[in-house]
């Protein structure tokens, strides 16, 4: 039906989509005077105006302040609101659940840290759940209501069709198959689940190395091996969930693990994975390896073999290297990626150094010819692609004006 809200090209849809792009143009440059916003959309001084006004009554924009050392009257700076909505993300492993809460700008306003460790949870998964999300709420002087949106990102992935957790069996608790709908029950805000390698392709895609990059490849070594798939810009999930579970790939130079979901593990988590580190260094003759979580001793290792010249240390590096591109190989060969991200603290330690040992095999091993970077958002990436993929979601919600 003619000039319902929903008709492409009605007033109430342009004027919609020209707040949307001034609203986009706030979040990018902060704030703006009515010129300045009228020169970058390409609007009218008396359109940008209106459009101004519309977008301070619906709430969405506040003045802020006035433009200063220019000749002529100082020009009042708009700026969106940021206590208009706000987003949060949670970074689920089996030692610990992180959590952050952002306003509608993106800034975090308040975190919080859930110790979860032992084979058995001490409280159960969505008591976990509402307690760290409450403590990065009453971090940001908030109430649980005033979250709009939540993003959880876990090891595995959620099945679509029966909504249980596969490919994740070391992480406690979260197997029910009641468990999403318990989730849904306690929290009071939309909730969405995403594999924990694929934020932190999201978080590299809008704030890092990928930006500008439609198909990407990341792949992840930290607790666990794994890769996120970006095609077409978007990420490529597969039937189950399961796209990007590398880990469980076999691959040369390691043998063959059967049953792989009751092993948690496979090939390539064998050859390249933290856990393959330390025996790797004793094997080249490293005494002085250290102990503790596969994790951080792995990225220790990675460090300061790419402080060293030469030597065992080099030739640990020389070793992960080849092992790292003999799995990407594959991924390469069937996805020829632009883009390849190297990301975890396992790979991100190694920088420069290991980046290019690891393109240098990669070029030998296969036909394909990406481009290898390392990960630029090093702080908490899978809490960091959470918040921005629930701010994503929050955005689109909150500042549609055609309704």
């Amino acid at each position: 039906m003619a000039g319902t809200a929903g008709t492409p090209g009605t007033p109430r849809v342009l004027r919609a989509m020209n707040d949307r792009a001034a609203l986009d143009l706030l979040l990018a440059h902060g704030p703006l005077s009515r010129t300045r916003i009228g020169k970058l959309t390409g609007l009218s001084k008396p359109t940008a105006s209106q459009l101004l006004a519309r977008l301070e009554a619906a709430g969405l924009v506040r003045v802020t302040g006035t433009s200063e050392g220019r000749p002529g009257p100082n020009a009042q700076l708009y700026a969106i609101d940021p206590a208009v909505a706000y987003a949060a993300g949670l970074d689920v492993t089996p030692q610990r659940i992180r959590a952050a809460v952002a306003d509608i700008t993106g800034r975090t306003v308040g975190e919080y840290e859930l110790p979860t460790p032992g084979r058995r949870p001490a409280r159960p998964v969505v008591r976990q759940v509402t307690d760290a999300l409450d403590g990065a709420v009453k971090a940001a002087g908030l109430a649980r209501s005033d979250v709009h949106r939540l993003v959880i990102g876990t090891p595995g992935a959620f099945d679509p069709g029966t909504g249980r957790l596969r490919y994740a069996s070391h992480l406690p608790g979260w197997h029910s198959p009641a468990l999403l709908d318990d989730l849904a029950a306690a929290l009071p805000m939309p909730v969405e689940y995403e594999n924990d390698v694929n934020l932190a392709a999201v978080a590299e895609q809008r704030l890092g190395a990928a930006r500008g990059h439609e198909d990407f490849v990341l792949l992840w070594n930290q607790d666990g091996l794994g890769a996120a798939l970006v095609l077409g810009g978007r990420l490529h999930r597969g039937w189950t969930g399961g796209a990007g579970e590398v880990g469980f790939l076999p691959v040369p130079g390691a043998p063959l693990v059967r049953h792989v979901t009751r092993a948690n593990s496979g090939g390539y988590q064998e050859l390249a994975g933290s856990q393959a580190l330390p025996g790797l260094a004793r094997d080249l003759g490293i005494s002085d390896v250290p102990t503790g979580p596969h994790a951080e001793v792995a990225t220790l290792l990675v460090a300061r073999a790419a402080d060293h010249a030469g030597g065992p240390h080099r030739e640990l590096l020389r070793a992960y290297a080849t092992r790292l591109a003999t799995g990407l190989a594959s991924l390469v060969s069937v996805l020829d990626p632009e883009l390849v991200v190297l990301s975890g603290s396992a790979l991100t330690a190694g920088g420069e150094v290991l980046r290019a040992l690891v393109q240098a095999e990669l070029a030998e091993l296969a036909a394909a010819r990406p481009r290898l970077v390392v990960g630029e958002v090093r702080e908490h990436p899978v809490l960091r692609g959470a918040l921005e993929s629930a701010l994503a979601a929050t955005r689109d919600e909150v500042f549609d004006t055609s309704r």
